[in-house]
């Protein structure tokens, strides 16, 4: 993804977010003997609707081998209406007819005697929905305790869940992603940094149940319940898949075309919420940050904006950033145990006087659409994927030099703040006055924007002129503030933390280090994303980074993929140092 920004006259920041792709899965393997066995068979099905829609619903299957181990399996039924499966997870289903089989992925086959294993799937339906009587599992009928009806997330607590928080951060454990890890460790140095918690990326249809046989969203709730061992545990998600995505950049663009927010709401956001609503999982505190690089577009470029772009506008016009945002904190916000933090841009994005308050105005209009409200909006989070340093301790937006305010210099230009600590808690503020709650919380994304090694300041600049000042001793080492995509030169910012100052919730890595922001060529795919000549590092730029050189690194590969050279980067310039 990246983040466009539109200053009230030159700059331009976008924050590229790139893509931590999730896969399939479920739960810990739980079956019976292959047919080929001679084991004694045995087994429970518990089937549940786990939510219903009109003319479809999401199924929740888990099913407990009560016999004798087996190495595979093949559960099966037959719907008494017209129900098809459209969509599955953590097996393999097909259908004839009423009657359907599911088997066994890679990874869930072996069950051991008492073990269990859980599968989903999304089907079309019309009339009665009824829960099929009888399963059989590798040809044996199994006892079905029970079954499932047609019900939303639950909206409260289940017995022996944890309460509400004020702050989900504070005295609990946070998720480490497996995928992301191993990754890391296999680079050298990695060993330092590979236990760090980051976000997980769901970000198209397909992430939700697993994309190229990697974990999906239940597996990576499963692996947290795991890694909390029944302590409080974040679990930090990324909700990414807007129709007409990151409308002002091209290497975040995404599958969903401007108007296909019925395939968003149905396709993406329901099944999401079915998931995490899963009374297995009350006890973790799911964190979702909503739509990165989304709502600040239809401030920052949009007509009669000198940054417009016609994608944005046309995202404006037909209001489904506002619709699909609203849908997607209402849905989820629907579920007791998740916590709703809205995208919020950074400092370089809508710190300028136009932007502030129209951009804390375009949130409050999205948290009250398609049925929302502020309060389930848990806070916001800022610097995503970007690379503002967290605290720019060298200058502050009151000094002045030469007669010349902080403010004038050419890198600061006019924007109200240096720094995204201090902007995150003045739009705090902002957002509190526009109507929302007053106990929101801030997020800072510090993944990137640590800026040490051999180039970092150790004092301010000269007192030349206001610029030798502001230049000479500013942490963040960009080209230029609206440079977004693999910088060079950026290193690892502050590690994970609660409660890291007033107002703030955390410090997180929601965007992995190690992943790109956008290819530096174009490089065909199947996902929708472009090439953005801002990842080339031979680009001269545009007016919204004034002309400037893009400070890219060479050699990336499309959002989302591991980027070898930029992980090593972020490892050697990390500030604190590892």
């Amino acid at each position: 993804m990246s983040r466009t920004i539109t200053p009230p006259r030159r700059a331009r920041t976008a924050v590229l977010a790139a893509l931590a792709l999730v896969a399939a899965a479920v739960g810990t393997a739980t079956v019976l003997e292959g047919p080929a066995s001679a084991a004694a068979a045995g087994c429970t099905v518990d089937y549940k609707i786990q939510s219903s829609w009109s003319g479809g619903f999401s199924g929740a299957v888990a099913v407990t081998n009560t016999g004798d181990a087996v190495s595979s399996w093949k559960l099966e039924w037959t719907f008494a209406g017209n129900q098809k499966v459209t969509q599955g997870w953590s097996s393999t289903i097909t259908q004839s007819g009423t009657a359907v089989s599911a088997t066994n992925a890679s990874w869930n086959g072996t069950l051991a005697t008492g073990a269990s294993t859980s599968f989903g799937f999304n089907a079309d339906v019309t009339g009665t929905n009824a829960v099929p009587t009888t399963f059989k599992l590798n040809g044996v009928t199994c006892n079905v305790p029970g079954g499932g009806t047609p019900t939303d997330p639950p909206t409260t607590p289940p017995p022996g869940s944890s309460a509400r928080v004020d702050n989900p951060y504070a005295g609990a454990g946070v998720y480490v992603n497996p995928e992301w890890s191993r990754k890391a460790a296999a680079e050298p140095g990695g060993t330092k940094v590979s236990n760090q918690p980051t976000g997980v990326w769901l970000d198209r249809i397909a992430a939700i149940n697993g994309v190229n046989g990697g974990m999906g969203l239940r597996a990576h709730l499963d692996a947290a319940l795991t890694q909390a061992a029944g302590n409080p545990f974040v679990v930090q998600l990324v909700i990414y898949n807007l129709p007409g995505r990151d409308c002002a950049a091209l290497a975040s663009n995404g599958e969903l075309g401007p108007t296909e927010i019925t395939r968003y709401q149905k396709e993406y956001i329901d099944p999401i919420a079915a998931i995490l609503g899963d009374t297995k999982y009350a006890n973790l505190r799911i964190v979702t940050t909503v739509e990165i690089d989304s709502l600040p577009n239809l401030v920052t470029n949009v007509s009669p904006r000198p940054t417009v772009t016609p994608q944005c506008d046309v995202m404006k016009a037909n209001g489904n950033y506002i619709k699909g945002v609203g849908y997607a904190l209402n849905k989820l916000g629907a579920v007791a145990n998740v916590y709703n933090y809205v995208d919020a841009g950074h400092h370089g994005w809508i710190g300028w006087d136009d932007n502030f308050n129209a951009s804390a105005q375009i949130f409050k209009q999205a948290a009250t659409a398609e049925g929302s409200t502020v309060d389930k909006v848990a806070g916001f989070i800022v610097n995503t994927a970007n690379y503002g340093a967290t605290k720019e301790n060298n200058f502050t937006i009151n000094d002045s030099v030469a007669g010349k305010s902080v403010r004038e210099s050419k890198w600061v230009d006019w924007n109200r703040y240096v720094d995204e600590q201090s902007f995150a808690q003045a739009f705090r503020q902002e957002l509190v006055g526009v109507g929302f709650p007053s106990g929101i919380g801030m997020l800072i994304d510090t993944s990137r924007n640590g800026w040490g090694g051999s180039a970092r300041p150790a004092g301010p600049g000269a007192q030349t002129t206001v610029d030798t000042y502001v230049d000479g001793g500013r942490y963040d080492r960009r080209i230029h503030l609206g440079n977004w995509c693999n910088q060079s030169g950026a290193g690892l910012g502050e590690r994970p933390k609660a409660a890291p100052a007033a107002g703030i919730d955390a410090y997180v890595w929601m965007k992995p280090p190690g992943e790109s922001d956008g290819a530096s060529k174009v490089i065909p795919n199947d996902q929708g994303k472009g090439f953005d000549q801002m990842c080339d590092p031979t680009y001269t730029g545009n007016p919204r980074n004034n002309n400037h050189m893009s400070g890219a690194l060479p050699n990336a590969p499309l959002s989302g993929d591991w980027f070898s050279a930029q992980f090593q980067e972020l490892l050697k310039n990390a500030y604190p140092a590892l």
